[in-house]
């Protein structure tokens, strides 16, 4: 199981991290991986100085996610953990 927490705390929430968050779960639902991923909400990573959304993936901080960039975070990241 992969844990994707996403910041919401307010710098994170005017970046727009609703829209990273759906974003998020419909790349999940497009690779078939809601079994695979736990996706939660998260107060402040304590990097609010970048310029886009933080998120947490295990223990890994991924700093610049927008919804642009979801799906190279994923092949990044996330799919190299499910294997």
């Amino acid at each position: 199981m992969v844990n994707i927490a996403i910041c919401v705390g307010s710098s994170c929430h005017l970046k727009g991290s609703y829209n990273v968050t759906e974003a998020i779960r419909q790349e999940v639902k497009k690779r078939g991986l809601e079994d695979e991923i736990s996706l939660k909400a998260a107060f402040c990573f304590g990097k609010c100085s970048h310029d886009a959304v933080t998120i947490k993936i295990n223990d890994e901080i991924v700093m610049g996610v927008t919804p642009e960039n979801v799906p190279a975070v994923f092949d990044e990241h996330i799919v190299p953990l499910l294997k």
